[in-house]
């Protein structure tokens, strides 16, 4: 199967999904996860509708930036130091990471000193699983309420992964938690802090529509196994 018919068949999916929760197939952004693929067939992946592209890491998304297509906006979506905050400031769109208050406040001051804003995902880590990252549940509203008051990021969300599993539904009641925790921090935040729920990726991204992701990250249904 082409590069082409795998994101087909993702989008299908996704809209079958989508349809089935009673929700628009516009309401869900597609966002390759293009972790080890080359410039090449990143490229098809483009010509085939994708417009977002997410990276794990900042050094090779930055060795890919010449070879990227016009007009993708580059999603930073793996864990990020604050020692490379200033990469991510200059050449990212979004980050699904922010998951500190110290990553954020230098996100902010290296976005300002680029003359760039930065839409930012906070990256909670609701399953508790120790060897995850993210903040946890009970300090999201704190680490919020401190992006929301940075001048140069834009507070659109939350993101989290959940425990590895063979089996899709067993990611339900994580996303229903990520879907909860949004509806609890919305009211004290400014409009639209909140309006996007980025979870789900190969093994459970139709789950995930079902409880309401706006944002999916597929990395192996489109490209194969690294």
């Amino acid at each position: 199967m082409s590069i082409a018919e795998r994101v087909g068949e993702v989008a299908a999916r996704i809209a079958a999904a989508a349809a089935g929760a009673g929700r628009s197939p516009q309401d869900v952004m597609l966002v390759a996860v293009t972790k080890t693929v080359n410039p090449e067939r990143i490229r098809e992946a483009v010509d085939a509708g994708v417009k977002h592209l997410g990276e794990n890491r900042v050094q090779e998304a930055l060795s890919k930036l010449g070879s990227l297509p016009e007009g993708v906006t580059l999603h930073m979506i793996g864990h990020l130091q604050t020692n490379k905050a200033r990469q991510v400031a200059c050449s990212f769109d979004w980050i699904h990471s922010v998951d500190s208050v110290k990553l954020a406040e230098e996100l902010s001051r290296r976005c300002d000193a680029a003359g760039r804003r930065l839409t930012c995902l906070l990256e909670v880590n609701v399953s508790g699983e120790e060897a995850k990252y993210g903040a946890t549940p009970e300090d999201a509203a704190r680490l919020a309420d401190c992006v929301a008051a940075l001048p140069s990021l834009e507070l659109a969300g939350l993101m989290t992964v959940p425990p590895f599993s063979e089996d899709p539904e067993s990611s339900r009641p994580h996303f229903a938690r990520l879907r909860g925790l949004a509806a609890s921090l919305a009211p004290n935040l400014p409009a639209g802090s909140m309006r996007h729920l980025s979870m789900g990726m190969t093994g459970d991204y139709e789950v995930a529509v079902e409880e309401g992701a706006t944002i999916v990250r597929v990395g192996t249904a489109i490209f194969g196994h690294r």
